[in-house]
C-alpha cells in the first residue's frame, strides 16, 4: 500500500507542475512572460472616459483599454486573460519597477525624467495640454483669459501651475484628487476651468456635450507611449510592431472614432512610432 500512495503523490506532483503557469523571472522581457504565462497584469487609469474606465457594471472600457487588448493580443494573449490594474500619475513607475504590472498604457507622456525610471514604447497619440470649460464660457479662449479666475487641475500634478507661470500669474488654482472631481466642481460653477490633456478632457465633453467643451487649443505637445520595465529593449520592439499594425489595420482610427469621436475632438492623424 505504501509505494501505491507515494506513486499516486509523485504522479499528482508530475501533474500539478505540468498545469501551473511556468516559471518566470522578473528581470524577463514582457515577451517572454506573456509566452510562458497567457497572462499580462496591465495598468490603466480607471476614470478617464473616453480612454480607460471602470464602468458600474464591471467593464473596461475606452482607447487606452483598446490600444493594451490590442497590444496583448499582438503578444499572445486573449483578452479574457488581462488582469487590469488602477495606476494613477503618482504611482506609474512604482507600479512598473515593482512587477505590480506588467505594461502601463495610462495617457503616459514620454519624457526624459520618466525615461530614466521606466522605457516606453511608441508613441501611440500624441495630443497637448488644454481647457475645459462650461458652453456658457464663450470668454474663456486660451489660458491668457485665466487671469482672476479659478482653475482646476488634480494635486500632485503640474498643468495647472504651468498656467499661472507662463500665462495667467492672477489665476487662482484649485486641486482635486482626481479630474471627475473638478469636472464635478465646474459643473456646479465652483471653479471656471480644469486643465490637463485636451484628450482626456474630450472625455468628460462626450459625457455632458451639452454642458461642456474643450477651447481646442493646445498650448504643449504630450506624446502617450506604453510604460515598460527599464531595459526591456525586445519588450519595446514588441509593443512597437502591435501599436504599427493597430495603426495601419484601421483599428486605431477606428477606436478613436468610438470613444473620442462623440466629443467633437479634432483627432490627431496617427503618430510615427520611432525605432529605438
Amino acid at each position: 500500500m505504501r509505494w501505491r500512495t507515494l506513486l499516486g503523490s509523485a504522479l499528482l506532483l508530475v501533474t500539478a507542475s505540468g498545469c501551473g503557469p511556468s516559471h518566470v523571472s522578473p528581470t524577463d522581457s514582457l515577451v517572454t512572460r506573456a509566452s510562458a504565462t497567457d497572462h499580462l497584469t496591465i495598468g490603466i487609469r480607471f476614470d478617464a472616459p473616453g480612454l480607460s474606465e471602470h464602468t458600474v457594471d464591471g467593464r473596461f472600457v475606452g482607447f487606452d483599454v483598446d490600444v493594451a487588448t490590442f497590444v496583448a493580443s499582438e503578444l499572445g494573449v486573449a483578452a479574457k486573460d488581462i488582469t487590469w490594474r488602477e495606476t494613477t500619475s503618482a504611482t506609474r513607475e512604482t507600479d512598473l519597477t515593482s512587477g505590480a504590472v506588467d505594461l502601463v498604457v495610462a495617457t503616459y507622456s514620454i519624457t526624459d525624467k520618466r525615461k530614466q525610471v521606466v522605457s516606453f514604447a511608441g508613441p501611440y497619440f500624441t495630443t497637448g495640454q488644454d481647457l475645459l470649460v462650461r458652453r456658457t464660457s464663450p470668454d474663456i479662449t486660451g489660458p491668457e483669459a485665466l487671469n482672476g479666475r479659478r482653475l482646476c487641475s488634480v494635486a500632485g500634478s503640474t498643468p495647472a501651475q504651468q498656467v499661472k507661470d507662463k500665462f495667467a500669474q492672477a489665476v487662482q488654482l484649485v486641486e482635486y484628487p482626481r479630474y471627475p472631481d473638478c469636472v464635478t466642481a465646474l459643473l456646479a460653477g465652483q471653479i471656471d476651468a480644469v486643465t490637463t490633456d485636451g484628450v482626456i478632457l474630450a472625455g468628460y465633453v462626450a459625457r455632458d456635450p451639452e454642458l461642456l467643451q474643450v477651447v481646442g487649443k493646445p498650448f504643449s505637445k504630450e506624446n502617450y507611449g506604453v510604460g515598460l520595465r527599464k531595459g526591456d529593449t525586445q519588450g519595446v520592439h514588441a509593443v512597437d510592431d502591435a501599436i504599427r499594425k493597430m495603426i495601419s489595420s484601421g483599428e486605431w482610427l477606428r477606436s478613436l472614432n468610438a470613444n473620442i469621436g462623440p466629443s467633437g475632438y479634432q483627432l490627431p492623424p496617427p503618430p510615427e512610432v520611432t525605432e529605438k
